[in-house]
């Protein structure tokens, strides 16, 4: 079954929000109380900046720079989403103007760069388990033993009595499950394998966690366009997405059961409690697997955006910085309606005063 290709799927989501989403005017956060960097002229000098990396912020990036530049068309900011891994070799490489990844770099890598790095917290969301169920709508529970079990290709029908077990009111079909999985490096596959890992010992140590696995079952589709496209149109499927992808799609989302006990959707509600319980570090680094804590959702991460600490041209630095300041203020105002969560403020603050740090 043909896939659309990532140059496709992008331009037809964006096209498919609501018109609305154009003439929403984003208001700055009133929490963050950072001093904002001096706005530079709209008629400034032309620069271009590229990036590019994790396709799990695509939408909010796409929708940052696009508005970004009706207010300063002297700057022009490319970003290919070309998933995480691919993201920060680029960025070792320098042969990007800044990244994207989900997953925060570690010091080890931070250190081989000879610029140096700053992990700059852009947005934040959740990792979103979608499936295809012909009369079967949103909210299938999945509980802490059966979620990794389908993904290990030990359950493979929908009817599996330890599915219908968990979803009494509902008639599930007797079909194949299809499992769809990530082909390339990818952030949101570390992110999910992370989880995986921390509720399943067999996961753990069959597969493990990382930008790529060795997965025990599934079809390879390479990042969360694709997949949302394959799942959008296999009945049976089922697999892995970002939020956004999901909610743009309009993809059924299963209930995980968290460490609670509770079983819970995605919602934007549910992913900032799971958020709260990610402390990060000097550095603006940090993940929690599996957090704790009622109403959680349990599959949540930061994606950042990877700027050199210092530039050779002191344009690229001045837009880029001036950029995430807007981007980490007004910008985080677009988030929700394109099925991301706003920064927590305290963390809001920290990023752009990390941005500030960002050298000629």
């Amino acid at each position: 079954m043909l896939v659309p290709t990532l140059p496709r799927l992008y331009p037809l989501v964006l096209l498919a929000l609501p018109l609305a989403l154009v003439a929403c005017q984003p208001r700055t956060p009133q929490s963050v109380t950072e001093t904002p960097i001096a706005p530079a002229s709209p008629t400034g000098p032309s620069v271009q900046l590229y990036g590019a990396g994790a396709t799990f912020p695509s939408f909010i990036y796409l929708r940052w720079f696009e508005d970004y530049r009706r207010q300063r068309p002297n700057i022009e900011i490319s970003y290919q989403p070309i998933g995480s891994a691919a993201g920060l070799q680029q960025v070792a490489n320098e042969t990007v103007d800044f990244g994207g990844s989900d997953v925060a770099p570690t010091a080890d890598f931070i250190a081989k760069v000879p610029r140096g790095l700053v992990l700059i917290p852009a947005t934040a969301g959740s990792v979103a388990v979608v499936y295809n169920l012909p009369d079967i709508g949103p909210g299938l529970k999945l509980d802490r033993r059966v979620l990794p079990d389908i993904f290990l290709g030990k359950i493979t029908r929908w009817n599996d009595p330890k599915i219908t077990a968990l979803n009494p009111d509902r008639t599930l079909p007797n079909l194949p499950i299809t499992l769809v999985h990530r082909s390339d490096g990818s952030g949101t596959t570390q992110v999910f394998t992370a989880h995986l890992s921390a509720i399943s010992p067999a996961w753990q140590t069959q597969v493990g966690t990382g930008l790529t696995v060795q997965w025990p079952a599934g079809v390879g589709i390479k990042d969360n366009a694709g997949i949302s496209a394959q799942i959008q149109q296999e009945p049976g499927s089922i697999g892995y997405v970002e939020y956004a992808f999901a909610k743009q799609l309009n993809l059924a989302t299963a209930a995980l059961q968290n460490r609670a006990g509770q079983f819970v959707q995605p919602t934007p509600a549910a992913t900032a409690k799971g958020l709260a319980t990610i402390q990060l570090s000097e550095t603006l680094a940090g993940s929690v697997p599996d957090p704790d804590g009622a109403d959680v959702y349990p599959v949540v991460t930061y994606s950042w955006i990877l700027a050199y600490q210092r530039y050779e041209q002191p344009d690229k630095a001045k837009a880029l910085r001036e950029m995430l300041q807007w981007a980490l203020t007004e910008g985080q105002t677009l988030g929700p309606e394109l099925g991301y969560v706003p920064l927590p403020p305290e963390v809001a603050a920290r990023a752009v005063a990390a941005a500030k740090t960002i050298e000629p």
